[in-house]
């Protein structure tokens, strides 16, 4: 027995053919699921210098050994391709309902090529049938709109589950996102995107298979105490209270929340009126968890009156509080609520947006790029009906936001105006946390093989001391701002951090356990024998194997930096005058990860990884 059913789907857009495969023991066991297997199938499959919005880039939908099996956190699952904003690897995770229901329908995940030539399509999996549909009548829909059409037309005999675009992914908006059950995103990146440029507009699955652990002895208690152990954890209770924006009043306090586009150290009026507490006060209506979930930490909020007035519906996390609040130099959180909303509707991930919005208001506020290069919207700090405008041009292609939404990096390029004030790592937006403040996380986010993330390593919660894993190498406490020990503070963060994503496990859960839990479950799961020691030299093969991808698409030694606004140091808040050192922090890291001194992972260290094959893709 095994959680793995070993059947996938390979889906040909453009002939409509559905074909099962299998994947080799070997592969599920050493690259565990999720992105970590989608990287190994794509070096399988796909030319490393494919157009991410071609026919030939592969999408690669993907749950890991954890879905259906009711463990906490286990509700996740992987979305993978070359991404269309940043170049490179590009992947994210969603979590909700629908990668249980994905397993249930039997199946681990699908993947599909080509591109639809008859209109758009959805994919139906139904109980183990899988079939294409016409799509026409739900293409310029927004993503609330087709999950309710899709809701009511799969009802019975029960629901389904579905990814969906909005009009962003199909106007192939580069950091468009994928939607499930409205306030689920797969958001980095621009899997949308990649959705849109297949005409592939929702995948629609059902299902009431039961994938079984390998090991089932005791399995009740064992997951009622892994339960326990995860609700009695003091970040488990903070978030179940007040969501992911309960970061905000601490992040303001210790350096780590971005205002004003990387440019000033210190606001609490911002915190105040944005975080957790605020949107308890003023705007929760109750809360909400992904299935399998002890934490509960999605927030559904409601804006009674005013000029951002919205029903009850999904309300923001921490980073969308950060990328249309202190980034915007906006105190309004009722704003916040609404800007969430249409980019929720329009399937826009909200980091990369209110991120690029910010870099054009701090343009405008430079007199880089007046109103009428901006369809007339005066771009002032805290105009959020401009903002708002934005999101609604950028997701149709219109006027500025046509070339807004190919990304900041790409904006300003082709504007010609405001490379020095970008906050991009490899073309990705950098997400709400400070590496003034914490020197590791700026080290993390060079280092990151999807560009600046921190949710592909373990180094945000370590270093801000919210868990501790000594069992894996790592020390009790680390000081924030020093650079000193924080490449193998970070090594060691990613090598845990990537088998949660391969896993596919929730942060958050993670985040309240020890890396043995981790490996235990896997190997309940599959009868794989993982321990902690297999779980990180786990991390490290797909970590090389993704970096090989990058380098086969140009990524170098030039690309593992921050960007210089963030190198600025600021003149007030808790983390004035604090820079991290980061070219000595990549040095350093070169020689613990085994890359030469162009960024490649040497021969030798792919190899003794057991990635032969990548070895020999990049060094011949």
């Amino acid at each position: 027995m095994s959680t793995w059913w070993n059947k996938f789907l390979e889906v040909d857009l453009t002939s409509g053919e559905i074909k099962t495969f299998e994947v080799e023991e070997s592969w599920r066991r050493d690259f565990i699921g999720g992105s970590g297997l989608a990287a190994r199938l794509f070096l399988e499959r796909v030319a490393p210098d494919v157009d991410p919005l071609g026919p030939d880039n592969q999408l690669f939908v993907l749950t890991g050994p954890l879905a259906g099996t009711f463990l906490p956190g286990s509700s996740r699952l992987s979305v993978a391709a070359k991404s269309p904003l940043t170049g490179i690897w590009g992947e994210g995770t969603v979590g909700g309902n629908i990668a249980p229901e994905l397993k249930r329908s039997g199946f681990d995940g699908f993947v599909f090529k080509g591109q639809s030539e008859s209109g758009p399509v959805m994919l139906v999996v139904d109980e183990g049938e899988a079939r294409l549909e016409d799509a026409a009548d739900l293409w310029g829909q927004t993503t609330y709109e087709t999950i309710d059409s899709l809701k009511e037309r799969f009802a019975k005999p029960r629901k389904a589950r579905s990814l969906v675009i909005g009009p962003a992914g199909e106007n192939q908006v580069r950091f468009a996102a994928i939607c499930n059950d409205k306030g689920d995103f797969v958001g980095r990146t621009g899997m949308g995107a990649v959705m849109g440029s297949k005409h592939l507009k929702a995948i629609v699955v059902r299902g009431s298979q039961r994938p079984a652990l390998a090991k089932d002895e005791d399995a009740k208690a064992w997951i009622k105490a892994l339960n326990a152990k995860v609700k009695s954890h003091m970040t488990a209770q903070s978030l179940g209270a007040m969501g992911t924006d309960a970061s905000m009043d601490l992040g303001m306090m210790t350096g780590d929340v971005p205002i004003k586009n990387w440019t000033v150290g210190e606001d609490f009026e911002l915190s105040s009126n944005l975080g957790g507490p605020a949107m308890v006060d003023s705007y929760l209506t109750r809360g909400k968890a992904c299935e399998a979930c002890p934490i509960a930490c999605k927030r559904v909020c409601k804006v009674e009156e005013g000029p951002f007035a919205m029903e009850e519906g999904p309300g923001p996390e921490y980073e969308t509080c950060g990328t249309f609040g202190t980034m915007l130099g906006n105190p309004n959180l009722a704003a916040v609520c609404k800007a969430n909303e249409r980019c929720n509707q329009m399937g826009i991930d909200t980091i990369s947006c209110g991120s690029t919005i910010a870099w054009a208001m701090h343009c405008h506020e430079e007199g880089l790029l007046p109103a009428e290069k901006l369809d007339g919207i005066a771009l002032t700090w805290g105009n959020m009906e401009g903002a708002i405008q934005l999101v609604d041009k950028i997701a149709r292609r219109e006027g500025v936001g046509d070339v807004l939404a190919e990304g900041s990096r790409a904006a300003a390029k082709q504007l010609g105006v405001g490379a020095e004030l970008l906050t991009t790592v490899k073309g990705l937006e950098a997400p709400m946390h400070d590496p003034r403040g914490f020197h590791g996380m700026g080290l993390a986010y060079a280092m990151s093989t999807r560009g600046a993330c921190h949710l592909q390593h373990k180094a945000l919660y370590v270093e801000q001391g919210m868990a501790t894993y000594t069992e894996v190498g790592l020390e009790e406490n680390y000081e924030g701002q020093t650079s000193d020990g924080k490449a193998k503070m970070v090594l060691l963060c990613e090598n845990l951090g990537v088998p949660m994503n391969a896993a596919v496990l929730c942060k958050f859960v993670l985040g309240t356990l020890a890396a043995h839990d981790l490996a235990e479950m896997l190997d309940r799961a599959t009868g794989y024998g993982y321990d902690a020691e297999m779980l990180m030299a786990c991390g490290a093969r797909i970590w090389l194997l993704k970096r090989t991808l990058n380098c086969l698409m140009g990524v170098g030694r030039a690309d593992d930096t921050l960007p210089a606004l963030i190198l600025k140091p600021t003149t007030e808040g808790s983390a004035e005058g604090s820079v991290p050192e980061i070219d000595r922090m990549v040095e350093e890291y070169y020689a613990l990860r085994g890359l030469d001194e162009q960024g490649r992972p040497t021969r030798a260290t792919l190899e003794q990884a057991g990635l032969a094959e990548a070895a020999t893709r990049l060094h011949g």
